[in-house]
């Protein structure tokens, strides 16, 4: 089964392409993570850069984001996050001034939560009713720290009702660790070690994926999907901080209940 679908939209500024979940997501959930074409933003963010906080020009990611806002038919603009790499999450009702946080969740239709990636791994939960949604930023020291666990209990209904989604992170062959990362993950739990291999001298190749799906199971997460996608080795589609360094545009991966 394939884990999302790629479409094309096209905006009075030319065509995005945008991936959506295929996830069993009920009725009125909608979601989807951009990718960096078709935008207006020049090199090295070319072109549908959609972060402030990565030296573009403020006013071609203003644009960005209001061709996102168009190509999707969103109901307004998404609640945009100052991430950390911590584990706050918040509402999307306090998410109205770029609180600093690195997750937020809905209850009202219209309300769109988002995150930014570019290598970290986007998570998108939603209950089983769908009543409740909510998008988190888990990069490692997000999910050592315990972002899953803060993001899960932020839901009405109980862990084991929820549903998860794994937008565009970086693969096991192309993140590269120390061996901090992996010390950081075993004390929380062994089993972790499960998704480390050595690489050269003592560098580690890490599974992000598979972190965000043990740090799920451990909060009572059962049904998750996605994944499979490497942000590093896909230039054409996905920005990687890993990949070009500071100078990188980034993703943006959203949810909301339908109006």
């Amino acid at each position: 089964m394939n884990r999302y679908q790629q479409l094309e939209r096209d905006t009075p500024g030319g065509a995005l392409t945008l991936l959506v979940p295929e996830w069993p997501a009920p009725a009125g959930v909608r979601s989807c993570s951009t990718t960096r074409a078709g935008g207006v933003s020049p090199s090295p963010f070319e072109s549908l850069n959609l972060g402030k906080a990565t030296g573009d020009e403020p006013g071609r990611v203003d644009e960005n984001r209001a061709r996102i806002v168009a190509a999707l038919g969103l109901p307004e603009m998404p609640r945009w996050l100052k991430q950390t790499h911590g584990t706050q999450v918040v509402t999307a009702d306090e998410a109205t001034a770029l609180p600093v946080a690195d997750g937020c969740t809905a209850r009202r239709s219209g309300e769109v939560c988002a995150v930014l990636t570019a290598d970290c791994v986007p998570v998108l939960l939603c209950d089983s009713a769908g009543r409740q949604v909510g998008a988190a930023h888990a990069g490692w020291r997000g999910l050592a720290a315990g972002i899953m666990e803060s993001s899960v209990a932020a839901f009405d209904a109980p862990p084991a009702d929820l549903l998860a989604w794994l937008g565009p992170g970086i693969g096991a062959d192309a993140f590269e660790v120390g061996p901090e990362v992996r010390e950081a993950f075993l004390r929380k739990d062994p089993g972790a070690d499960a998704a480390f291999r050595p690489s050269r001298e003592d560098r580690l190749l890490a599974d992000l994926y598979m972190l965000a799906e043990r740090r799920l199971a451990a909060a009572g997460v059962e049904q998750v999907y996605g994944g499979g996608l490497c942000t590093y080795g896909d230039a054409a589609r996905f920005y990687s901080h890993r990949r070009d360094g500071r100078q990188t545009g980034r993703m943006a991966t959203l949810i909301w209940i339908e109006a």
